[in-house]
């Protein structure tokens, strides 16, 4: 009986002696290591650009006005310029652009900077331009464009294509 009293004791002793210690206890004596890595990236200067058309509807000889958008994504703090070209017509010019229409006939118009329409839109950086920095979203910049009125051109339809150009 005795026997048995001391194995009913020294079984509790040993479980909490193993609990104490823990399964995954380290030994005595153990040492570890450690070593660190540079983490490098370049961030090259970019931007993206897009364009909604510029419609402006039936003409009637009197002036017509609408707007259109660009939108450029440049990576934060790159600076940039915004630009549009002459177009297609024959003979344009940023300042006399035209759309062709039927047997190549002109139908002059304008495209301005502001909303006042004072301040022409062309392609010479820091002329007629419009200089902006990126801050890595979406920035969209209004167009304003302009039919001058008493234009009585051959009825048709009559279109022209901008190369809208950001320069960085």
């Amino acid at each position: 009986m005795k026997f048995l009293n001391t194995v009913k004791l020294a079984l509790p002793a040993a479980v909490l002696g193993f609990l104490a210690l823990g399964p995954a206890s380290i030994p005595a004596g153990a040492t570890t290591q450690t070593a660190t890595f540079l983490v490098t990236a370049t961030v090259a200067a970019t931007c993206t650009i897009s364009t909604t058309p510029l419609a402006f509807g039936s003409y009637t000889g009197a002036i017509s006005q609408v707007n259109t958008t660009v939108t450029v994504t440049c990576t934060n703090t790159t600076p940039y310029n915004l630009g549009l070209n002459a177009g297609l017509a024959t003979g344009a010019t940023v300042t006399t652009r035209s759309m062709t229409g039927p047997a190549s006939a002109l139908l002059s118009y304008q495209l301005f900077r502001d909303a006042g329409h004072t301040a022409n839109w062309g392609v010479t950086i820091g002329t007629d331009t419009v200089p902006l920095t990126g801050n890595g979203a979406a920035q969209v910049e209004t167009v304003y464009g302009q039919i001058p009125a008493g234009q009585f051109v051959a009825p048709g339809s009559y279109s022209d294509t901008i190369t809208a150009t950001v320069t960085y």
